[in-house]
């Protein structure tokens, strides 16, 4: 359940300092979900935290140093164990989505939730991912009204600059689980 300040109850709550107020009369109507992995296919969900913290430190990793300054946030993380974590209340805007465009409505950030699921294009994503997922989703449609067909991947609404969730991400079977 959701309470009034935004906060998923499930959710492990990790406050990123990377959210801002979305425009008056903003309506969230739009699920936005991405894949991250830092670095590039390794999975250490401590780094992710870290980056939506802004605290990572790149150690002597070249891709770490490059991302190190970066402010950006979502408002969940999905474990690869389908641990659910969460980084800005719903009803703030996260930083997830940069350029993008949903049906003609420019920066999604506004009017979305950007959900983040710990892996890359390149590699299957696990089942407690797609469980924790399509739970979030039904606690997502009931208290926020969004419509569980209004689910997009940060490819659809940034194409030719993103491609997450990526080609391995079975739209098929969470929708199935909705």
């Amino acid at each position: 359940m959701i309470s009034q300040d935004g906060i998923i109850d499930v959710a492990e709550f990790c406050p990123s300092p990377n959210f801002d107020e979305r425009p008056n009369n903003a309506i969230i109507d739009l699920i936005v979900l991405h894949a991250i992995s830092l670095p590039a296919g390794f999975y250490n969900t401590q780094l992710i935290k870290d980056l939506f913290l802004n605290c990572l430190d790149p150690g002597k990793d070249e891709f770490l140093e490059s991302i190190k300054n970066l402010k950006v946030s979502s408002h969940f993380l999905i474990t690869r164990k389908g641990a659910l974590i969460q980084f800005v209340p719903t009803h703030k805007r996260a930083w997830h989505a940069g350029i993008s465009n949903h049906k003609g409505k420019e920066n999604c950030n506004d009017f979305s939730i950007g959900i983040e699921l710990e892996g890359c294009d390149d590699e299957e994503f696990e089942k407690p991912q797609y469980q924790s997922l399509s739970r979030l989703i039904n606690f997502l449609s009931i208290d926020l009204k969004i419509n569980k067909q209004n689910i997009v991947g940060h490819a659809d609404i940034a194409p030719g600059r993103k491609t997450d969730p990526g080609p391995l991400f079975d739209w098929t079977l969470l929708q199935s689980m909705l």
